[in-house]
């Protein structure tokens, strides 16, 4: 495991904490925090999250362990962490609209323009080139999502808000729609002050709205029921009791940031990569499913979503699809998918399938019914 170097004891670290933050905002950062590396009260609460086995198939979580509460361990030498938040949401976001037309595929609105771990990772890494040319000897290391690190208690001891009752971090300025990076340095620098208090209240409003109840208890999210999990982190098939609830998310899930009161506060990006693509906003479910694995591969690249692949892409959209309108032209699309899917997709378009036409016969009965009533001239809920 390689480590830190020395740094120069000729930095004035105070002028060098107050420099570090203007420069992450001239970076494009919304803010930037100083915390230390102690973790230690995280770690039993991590524990048990495992031990519950709320990870699912995330077996690199269990890998690692508690060196995600370690980061001086991660990467010895490490005294300081960087913690730095870089909002999001895009001017034209469309939440509700999507999310009402079922002929539409939502998308969490993170992932509509350029895959974040790229523009964050490089902007770290400038943030830690200007470090180093005013501080000799500094050793650093940027991370976005690219190590076993508990980057949102990092965040919060660092001032940048609070864990809210979703376990995402919270800031009483700008919500939750942003995204965390770290850049642990090997420097004393001192220490910003963490949000007194987490002030959530008594409002328990994302524990209610999440469609699938993967918020099992304030702070404690069940993974393997998460719409983010299924549609994201697993390969595996969809469980066929949550099928339903997943509506038209074929990629993430915003509900329990779209209900949260503090987001009335979230102000929209001028970061252009973070856009939305015209092919990915407000998508309608036949074209994307239309698209074969070259077509997939052009329209996703640079975007975090092509990680997930075509496989779990067809898997995402055949179940969306169920969930949507008997129309003929889905059901035939769905039945010219079905010869040459694999087998995790070919399951997932059974169950659409299925579920179509049920709803379909379903339908026909009651216009069958309303047509008799019209005819007896009974009111139409007789």
């Amino acid at each position: 495991m390689s480590s830190l170097p020395l740094p120069s004891p000729e930095c004035d670290l105070h002028a060098l904490a107050h420099h570090i933050k203007l420069w992450a905002r001239e970076l494009g950062f919304d803010q930037a925090g100083i915390t230390d590396t102690d973790l230690r009260l995280e770690e039993p609460r991590l524990q048990a999250w495992l031990d519950a086995g709320y990870h699912g198939s995330m077996e690199y979580m269990e890998r690692h362990g508690m060196l995600r509460a370690r980061p001086d361990e991660l990467l010895p030498g490490t005294l300081r962490v960087i913690s730095v938040r870089m909002n999001y949401l895009p001017f034209e976001a469309g939440f509700a609209a999507t999310l009402r037309d079922p002929r539409l595929g939502y998308i969490s609105r993170y992932a509509l323009g350029r895959d974040y771990h790229k523009v964050l990772r490089n902007r770290l890494k400038q943030l830690g080139e200007r470090i180093e040319q005013a501080c000799a000897g500094l050793g650093y290391r940027p991370f976005v999502d690219s190590a076993p690190i508990l980057e949102r208690p990092l965040a919060a001891k660092a001032g940048l808000g609070w864990v809210g009752k979703h376990s995402l971090l919270l800031n009483a300025e700008a919500g939750s729609f942003f995204f965390l990076g770290e850049l642990l340095v090997n420097i004393p620098l001192p220490l910003d002050a963490p949000v007194e208090k987490e002030q959530c209240g008594k409002c328990t409003a994302c524990l209610t709205i999440c469609p699938t109840g993967a918020i099992v208890a304030p702070y404690v999210v069940d993974g393997r029921r998460c719409i983010s999990y299924l549609t994201i982190e697993s390969d595996d098939p969809i469980p066929v009791e949550l099928r339903p609830a997943l509506g038209n998310r074929i990629y993430g899930c915003d509900d329990c940031q779209l209900i949260c009161p503090w987001n009335r506060y979230a102000g929209a990006t001028p970061e252009p990569d973070f856009s939305p693509r015209p092919n990915l906003h407000r998508p309608p479910l036949l074209t994307l499913w239309s698209w074969d694995e070259p077509a997939f591969l052009k329209h996703t690249e640079g975007s975090p979503i092509r990680r997930i692949g075509y496989q779990r892409w067809r898997r995402n959209l055949a179940v969306a699809l169920g969930n949507g309108p008997a129309d003929a032209a889905v059901i035939e699309a769905l039945e010219q998918g079905r010869p040459d899917a694999s087998p995790l997709v070919a399951e997932h378009i059974d169950w659409a399938l299925a579920t179509l036409k049920t709803r379909a016969e379903e339908e026909n009965k009651k216009t069958q019914r309303l047509i008799r009533c019209i005819e007896k001239g009974l009111p139409d809920h007789a």
